[in-house]
């Protein structure tokens, strides 16, 4: 237990600047590797899907932002289908209403606060959004839920705050005031924004994809610390998906169907 909590400061729970770029210097150093087999017996990372063995990672970073071999997270090639961008947790979904609003852990949010403007949230009335929490434990890369190409891709957000359970219960709105990046897809003439929300005072969400156009499961970057993703759909796009929240969701795993 001592050893979780002092692993979250490292990921999720600091929103000091100093103490933040203090705890990034020190996850990205080689002097942090001596804590990994630490780090992945607390978290009871699967070994077994790593891309590469524990003792080979030179960082808690490169451990923390590791690939998984390609078998271990098939994509669900189902047509008419959405899929997991990501491993984490479905902590929340809803029909956005006419004023382009949902609720989250007793907060109130504004899709025009989240992605900047009231041109940007307007086409989103009446359709979906999806909170997807990663926890320390999960893999950190995230992925194109469908075949896409990119239309608009912008940050905002500055000063970062804990995205966890207790962060999104009591702080400021993280979810729209956190620094971010939000990729918008066209997925068969329909928007689907991307929202990678970050958790630190640093910027922590690295692109890695060059191309406007994206596969179905194809790498679009990754968090190099604790995070969310949002995922907005417009009407007509997806469904809500078919699970009690909060569900357990892997990359690459169905999360919900396309409206057909």
């Amino acid at each position: 237990m001592v050893k979780q909590s002092l692993y979250r400061l490292f990921i999720e729970l600091s929103n000091h600047k100093m103490n933040s770029l203090i705890l990034k210097s020190f996850a990205e150093s080689k002097m942090s590797r001596r804590v990994n087999r630490s780090f992945a017996k607390t978290f009871n990372l699967n070994e077994q899907e790593m891309l590469e063995p524990v003792h080979s990672y030179k960082s808690l970073h490169e451990l923390f932002i590791r690939r998984l071999k390609p078998e271990s997270r098939p994509i669900n090639q189902l047509e008419d289908i959405l899929v997991s961008p990501v491993d984490g947790i479905l902590a929340e979904q809803h029909i956005l209403a006419p004023s382009v609003t949902f609720h989250v852990k007793g907060q109130d949010y504004t899709l025009e606060e989240m992605l900047g403007s009231k041109e940007a949230a307007e086409k989103y009335d009446g359709g979906v959004v999806m909170v997807l929490y990663l926890s320390p434990s999960h893999y950190h890369r995230i992925h194109s839920p469908a075949d896409a190409e990119i239309t608009k891709q912008w940050t905002l957000g500055g000063r970062s705050y804990p995205v966890n359970n207790i962060g999104l219960r009591y702080g400021r709105r993280p979810l729209s005031r956190n620094y971010r990046v939000i990729t918008e897809l066209n997925v068969s003439g329909k928007k689907l924004a991307v929202v990678k929300v970050g958790a630190m005072n640093v910027n922590t969400i690295e692109l890695t994809h060059k191309n406007s156009t994206l596969s179905r499961g194809e790498e679009m970057g990754y968090f190099s610390f604790g995070s969310t993703v949002v995922l907005v759909g417009e009407k007509g796009l997806m469904e809500l998906a078919d699970k009690q929240t909060p569900a357990d969701v892997l990359m690459g795993q169905k999360l919900t169907n396309r409206v057909n």
